[in-house]
C-alpha cells in the first residue's frame, strides 16, 4: 500500500494523505461478490478508465474519455458483452451512463470482473458521485462531487483502489 492508493473501508477513504467521506454498497463489503447483491468487493482493484459527461463537467484528467446518451454499461450476465461499455440500442440488460442526476458525471472504472468477466460475478464497480452521505450504492464506491474531482485530478497510473473489511 502506498500514498498513491485509494484505501476504502466502511468508515471512509484515504488518498494522498487526506481522508474522505464515502459510501459503499448497501450489502457492505464482501469477499463473494455476485450480480445484484449490492455489495462492494473487497480486494485490490486497478483503475482502468475514467469517463466524464462533457455537457456537465470539464475534462478532469488528460486520459479521461467523454461519454454521451448512447453509452451504456451491460449488467446482464447473459450478454456476451457483460460488464463492458456498450452502445444503444442494446438488447440485453444495461445501465444508462447518462443519468438525470449527477451520480455518473464522473466515473472511475475499476477492473472488477474485467476485462474477461465471469457471468454473475458482478459488474460495474465504479467510483462515482454519491447521492449524499449515508446513501448506500449498488456496490460502487461513491464520494462527494468535489472530492471525486480532487481524487481524479491527482491519480497516477499506479493508483489502485484497495477495499478492506
Amino acid at each position: 500500500m502506498t500514498p498513491a492508493d485509494i484505501v476504502v473501508t466502511r468508515w471512509g477513504a484515504r488518498f494522498m494523505g487526506r481522508r474522505f467521506a464515502c459510501t459503499i454498497g448497501r450489502g457492505g463489503i464482501t469477499d463473494r461478490k455476485r450480480e445484484g447483491d449490492g455489495a462492494t468487493p473487497a480486494g485490490t482493484h486497478r483503475i482502468v478508465g475514467m469517463l466524464y459527461r462533457p455537457d456537465r463537467i470539464t475534462k478532469p484528467a488528460d486520459w479521461a474519455k467523454a461519454f454521451g446518451p448512447v453509452d451504456l454499461w451491460s449488467d446482464d450476465p447473459r450478454d456476451p458483452d457483460y460488464n463492458l461499455m456498450v452502445r444503444a440500442p442494446h438488447a440485453y440488460g444495461h445501465e444508462n451512463l447518462t443519468r438525470a442526476d449527477p451520480q455518473y458525471d464522473l466515473i472511475l472504472i475499476t477492473d472488477w470482473n474485467w476485462p474477461y468477466s465471469v457471468p454473475g460475478r458482478g459488474s460495474a464497480i465504479f467510483m462515482h458521485t454519491w447521492r449524499g452521505p449515508h446513501h448506500a450504492t449498488a456496490g460502487c464506491v461513491a464520494f462527494a462531487a468535489a472530492d471525486l474531482r480532487w481524487i481524479a485530478g491527482r491519480m497516477r497510473h499506479e493508483t489502485r483502489l484497495i477495499i478492506r473489511h
